[in-house]
């Protein structure tokens, strides 16, 4: 089952783990985004790409360059979807619907991969590799290439630029994410992982039957699937399947791939900025927020404050025996936290309150430590915030890293905030309200709401991860989630890229008595304090309706 002393050990260990790595990974992020030199790899892509690296740019042309490149990845994607039974290694599989290829692309190329169809069964090993895989890289490097856009328009002084999109998207993708993802997936086939171009096996059951079983490039996927907080599963079954993660430890390795960037990213900001300490501040609040809802998470299940659970003395429902309870819970957390979307168990088990902390984590925001770059941003963006709240309150200068938080960067900092919470509350209400998509879900009364505000919470903010128990690939939920992904991905970025460009005009601001020192711990608890009560005063209402109902039922 996972006893508590056990699973507090693979807690502290990943803690350990991720401090151990923090300052040297961190370093060497600062570097690969703050030199001038290219490599001769570099060189050979910025050649076929036609891009002058000498040349940096203002805000619009950095966001149109990464809106054109989207735009490209998802015609790509769904192309070689509709076309994957004319390509090879397609393993007979027929074309994928319009509407489940249009939202399988839009998944991937905004970092949810939000899974409508079953992998193994759908997906031939060349869509797998050629548009997915390639997806998982690309779509994390365009996170990273954001946050260190904004953290650039903090550092720059009377700037009209905030960097090269193209050189920080190749830079993220060959120096970052294809090193520890080629020395990771060779971990991952030591610990059982497959790593194949095997075509469907068929096997002998122990009931007399058989059983057609897809092996593939599963490690390869697995790794940069976790490491680019993406979560789009090989298998239908994801992170639970034997395939993907077969044993304990890999489930500890995986875990610590999805939150080995977002909280390392930290000490390249305060490094990006030159002062270490205030990198040290958002990683407080980061860790802070993580901890509290690992640890909830695993109070709730190990509890197993529901009927069933207590009657079988664990909540164990949904749960991969080898891992347990705790290790499930911690996955869970973790996946939430961040924007991975990969799962060990199934959320849609969970009691009440457990399936409540993994839908707060994506409330939150996914910004402790949140998703690959979109992390940072988000937490920088509540940073933001919280300087200009303190300031209204004890009548304080609102600055921030030397930049005067005027009107128009507060209106930039509330409209990011706004549209999540927009696109979860209006595709769930549009969703309850008819009466045919109501026919998806398979409970009814605060558990079916939850499912449904799952799947709008997840898509909205770029997760992934499924409650599972609503049947959404149909036509409307393909198309409604689809747009929930799409907009909930690249709105935010363009309101964050123009932030950085009205940061990096700005003349820098002297430090004076007035100013609110934001590396201490005063500070920390302030955003810990601006995120909760964000989160609380928006979507209270609908938790009150849903998981809290039932746990209080």
């Amino acid at each position: 089952m996972g006893a508590t002393p056990a699973g507090m050990i693979f807690i502290v260990s990943l803690i350990a783990a991720l401090a151990l790595v923090w300052k040297p990974f961190g370093d060497h992020m600062y570097r690969v985004y703050s030199t001038s030199r290219h490599n001769r790899v570099e060189r050979v892509v910025y050649r076929l790409l036609g891009v002058r690296t000498d040349m940096e740019q203002s805000w619009p042309v950095y966001a149109r360059g990464l809106l054109a490149f989207s735009v490209v990845s998802i015609l790509v994607v769904y192309g070689v979807q509709r076309l994957q039974n004319k390509l090879p290694l397609s393993l007979g599989m027929e074309p994928v619907t319009d509407h489940i290829a249009w939202n399988t692309a839009i998944s991937f190329v905004t970092n949810t991969n939000w899974q409508a169809y079953s992998g193994e069964s759908t997906m031939g090993h060349l869509t797998q590799m050629a548009a997915l895989a390639v997806q998982n890289f690309v779509s994390a490097a365009v996170g990273m290439a954001v946050a260190v856009a904004l953290v650039r328009g903090f550092a720059r002084r009377r700037s009209s630029t905030i960097g090269n999109f193209w050189v920080d998207l190749v830079r993220g993708s060959l120096r970052v994410l294809l090193p520890i993802a080629f020395a990771g997936a060779l971990v991952l086939v030591a610990g059982g992982l497959v790593q194949n171009f095997s075509d469907v096996q068929e096997v002998g059951t122990l009931t007399g039957g058989t059983q057609g079983i897809t092996g593939g490039p599963v490690a390869s996927q697995e790794v940069i699937k976790e490491l680019g907080t993406n979560g789009g599963g090989f298998y239908n079954a994801n992170s639970a399947h034997p395939f993907e993660n077969p044993t304990s430890w890999t489930n500890w390795f995986e875990i610590f791939l999805i939150l080995v960037i977002p909280f390392s990213l930290t000490r390249t900001f305060g490094k990006l900025v030159g002062q270490v300490r205030q990198g040290y501040a958002i990683l407080a609040v980061m860790a802070v927020l993580a901890l509290a809802s690992v640890l909830l998470t695993n109070v709730f299940e190990l509890s197993g404050n529901a009927t069933v659970p207590q009657a079988a003395g664990a909540a164990l429902e949904g749960k991969e025996l080898r891992f347990g309870v705790s290790n499930s819970a911690t996955f869970a957390a973790s996946t939430t936290l961040t924007s991975t979307g990969a799962v060990n168990s199934i959320h849609d088990s969970y009691t009440p309150f457990g399936g409540m902390m993994t839908l707060l984590n994506m409330m939150l925001g996914e910004v402790a430590p949140g998703g690959v770059g979109a992390g940072l941003y988000g937490m920088l963006i509540l940073a933001v915030i919280t300087v200009f709240v303190a300031g209204l309150m004890v009548g304080r200068t609102p600055e921030y890293l030397g930049k005067k938080i005027g009107a128009r960067e507060i209106k930039l900092a509330s409209l990011y905030l706004l549209v999540t919470p927009v696109l979860v509350l209006v595709g769930t209400a549009f969703a309850m309200g008819s009466a045919e998509q109501r026919a998806s879900m398979l409970n009814t009364g605060p558990h079916g709401l939850s499912e449904v505000l799952y799947a709008f919470t997840s898509a909205s903010n770029n997760n992934g991860s499924a409650f599972a128990g609503l049947t959404v690939n149909t036509p409307w939920y393909d198309v409604a989630l689809g747009l929930c992904m799409l907009f909930g991905r690249f709105l935010p970025m363009i309101l964050v890229l123009a932030l950085a460009g009205s940061l990096a005009a700005q003349a820098p601001v002297r430090e004076g008595a007035g100013t609110l020192p934001t590396h201490r711990p005063q500070f920390v608890g302030l955003v810990i304090g601006v995120t909760v009560i964000l989160v609380a005063l928006t979507f209270l209402p609908a938790l009150a309706l849903g998981p809290i109902a039932e746990g209080l039922s």
